[in-house]
């Protein structure tokens, strides 16, 4: 199975690179009030990706903080309901249907 991932990525990075060769021609990129980039397409494609990559990361960093701070509010909780039961006591478990 692992062979077919690394054949699969293989290709994927054939034909990308194909794709990125015979798009090598210089395009024109206008921008408002006269402003211009002349580069490849391939170039341009790859810098607007990594933007658009790099916005959906930041935009997704507020509920990953929140859901971390959650979680460790939570282990705090299950660490004082730990320790403030006798040492004898049942472990706390997961609910079963959520395993």
């Amino acid at each position: 199975m692992r062979y077919l991932f690394w054949l699969i990525k293989f290709i994927a990075f054939v034909m990308l690179f194909g794709f990125a060769m015979h798009n090598a021609n210089p395009v024109t990129l206008n921008f408002y009030l006269g402003y211009a980039w002349n580069a490849p397409l391939a170039l341009i494609l790859l810098v607007f990706f990594v933007l658009g990559a790099a916005i959906g990361l930041l935009a997704s960093l507020g509920q990953v903080i929140r859901l971390r701070r959650e979680l460790l509010v939570l282990r705090k909780e299950k660490r004082q309901v730990a320790t403030a039961s006798n040492s004898n006591a049942e472990v706390l478990q997961p609910p079963r249907d959520a395993l």
